[in-house]
């Protein structure tokens, strides 16, 4: 399965492409940060941006495209730029009849490191070492978006995806996960089996 992770920006947007394996192995197939510069007005910047997620989809032909999550905060310029170049990769992908995700930060760290609130140093030493790489992708959009990539492949692929989408079932006999796998599985394991609680009582 090949994932193509975006931590979009309109400074710096983040595009990482991983190739997971049925056995949950990953290799990094590119990384790199796309940036606009903020001298250019906001239709340029998107412009610019556009092109090379056009280039990467084009070369490297993904699966699926796991995008972060806009979420709230102070700075209403940066909500602005990233939700810009979301719609901008949901729109690339759509063209390309491709599949699209959103996974919040603390999904896709608690993927990764088994703990949703783990700081970007943590995460991309586990992108790291769950892509054998020698050192830690930088700058941090880079990590960021092969963690997406990540997340998402874990997720939805292979033996271990298929558990996690029916998070009732207990994983196979002989399957082998990571220590933030096993945690990710419980964790929806936890949640189905709640909200099967609360059906009951209603």
């Amino acid at each position: 399965m090949r994932v193509l992770g975006i931590d979009p920006g309109l400074t710096r947007c983040g595009v990482g492409v991983v190739d997971v394996e049925p056995n949950r192995t990953a290799r990094l197939v590119d990384v790199v940060v796309l940036r606009s510069p903020a001298e250019l007005d906001t239709p340029r910047r998107l412009a610019r941006i556009a092109d090379g997620l056009e280039a990467i989809f084009e070369e490297h032909r993904p699966h699926a495209v796991a995008l972060e999550r806009v979420f709230a905060r102070s700075d209403v310029s940066t909500i602005m730029g990233t939700a810009q170049i979301s719609g901008v990769a949901m729109l690339i992908a759509a063209r390309r009849s491709l599949p699209v995700a959103l996974h919040t930060p603390s999904e896709v760290k608690a993927a990764i490191t088994g703990y949703g609130r783990a700081d970007k140093a943590q995460v991309g030493a586990m992108v790291a070492r769950i892509l054998g790489l020698d050192a830690v992708p930088k700058p941090a959009d880079a990590a960021d978006a092969l963690a997406l990539a990540i997340c998402h492949a874990w997720r939805t692929g292979g033996v271990a995806g298929a558990a996690v989408a029916d998070a009732k079932a207990p994983l196979p006999e002989g399957t082998v996960l990571t220590p933030a796998q096993r945690a990710w599985h419980a964790a929806e394991r936890s949640a189905a089996v709640s909200g099967a609680a609360r059906r009951l009582k209603e």
